[in-house]
């Protein structure tokens, strides 16, 4: 499949209430690669396997949840249409200069109508993932510390106007829809599942009251083996857990919830079906058999799922 415009998650920054201990859980229990920190007092990580200098960026702040949500493009001439096309949409954007985050280009910022804050970027420095170029091996020592995701994979965004931001994703920046959770009415999407490349979803998001909100961070795992190997480490480190080890009805992930110590959840994730963008009529659930499709062996909505967000 030929990667074009936009090519996939490139980082998210979210906010904990203590740098120190998120430090040390995101470094040592989650498995992250800790890659730096700027004047501002942002902590830079990135997964063991990801070449570019972070993905997931942490600040102090007096409450928990996420700041933006980035993708990265394919190339600057890439980055000034979407920016362009974006404003013909309507849609005010905002240049970041260069080096405004760690080792990361210039960046078009925009809000959606669901209140998140979404950033575009074409370059990011690489520093490799640990393995030679030439004659490299399956994993380093780095696989084994933590949980150790390979990516971040995407994220699940909770607030309102989700029909909007579908019309955003689709129209202007080249995602299709993969999944979708009807309404108890069946008139409406109450999720929608996005994807720019042939991932089962590089983003996603559910409607909601409050502006803004994450539901989640997304980290792949190789395989089932090691989700439970992550739930493993999470009960040797009492971490709190949400759901899980089970497997979503919807996209076909294995997957566990857990949160941080500062109340944002992340998941470990794997697997999913291949969809791709000849593929147009999305798979459908309705809302009374939502339960299955989070949790299909126990068929469970469970109320943390849709109220517990940061």
């Amino acid at each position: 499949m030929a990667m074009t415009g936009v090519l996939r998650p490139g980082h998210a920054q979210v906010r904990v209430l203590n740098l120190e201990e998120a430090v040390k859980f995101y470094r040592d229990v989650l498995g992250l690669v800790e890659t730096g920190c700027d004047a501002q007092g942002r902590v830079y990580f990135k997964c063991w396997d990801e070449r570019d200098h972070n993905s997931y960026v942490i600040r102090e702040a007096d409450r928990a949840g996420i700041d933006f949500f980035a993708f990265k493009v394919l190339d600057k001439a890439t980055l000034d249409k979407l920016d362009a096309d974006l404003q013909v949409y309507g849609i005010k954007t905002e240049r970041i200069p260069a080096g405004e985050m760690l080792e990361t280009g210039e960046r078009v910022r925009f809000e959606l109508p669901s209140g998140h804050v979404m950033e575009l970027y074409a370059e990011k420095t690489v520093i490799g993932n640990g393995l030679p170029i030439v004659n490299p091996a399956p994993w380093t020592r780095q696989r084994e510390h933590g949980i150790g995701p390979v990516r971040l994979d995407h994220a699940l965004l909770y607030g309102p106007n989700v029909a909007e931001v579908q019309k955003i994703f689709t129209e202007v920046l080249g995602f299709y829809l993969v999944e979708r959770v009807l309404t108890p009415d069946g008139e409406n999407n109450a999720a929608i599942w996005l994807s720019c490349s042939h991932k089962v979803h590089d983003i996603a998001f559910a409607e909601y009251p409050e502006k803004g909100k994450l539901h989640h961070c997304s980290f792949l795992m190789e395989s089932w083996e090691q989700v439970l190997r992550a739930g493993d480490i999470m009960s040797m480190n009492k971490v709190a857990v949400d759901i899980g080890p089970t497997r979503h009805g919807v996209t076909r992930g294995c997957t566990i919830y857990a949160w941080d110590p500062s109340g944002n959840r992340f998941e470990t994730f794997m697997g999913g079906y291949q969809p791709y963008p000849d593929n147009t009529e999305p798979l459908t659930w309705t809302f009374d058999n939502f339960g299955q499709g989070l949790d299909y062996p126990q068929r469970k909505l469970h109320e943390t799922f849709l109220t517990v967000v940061s």
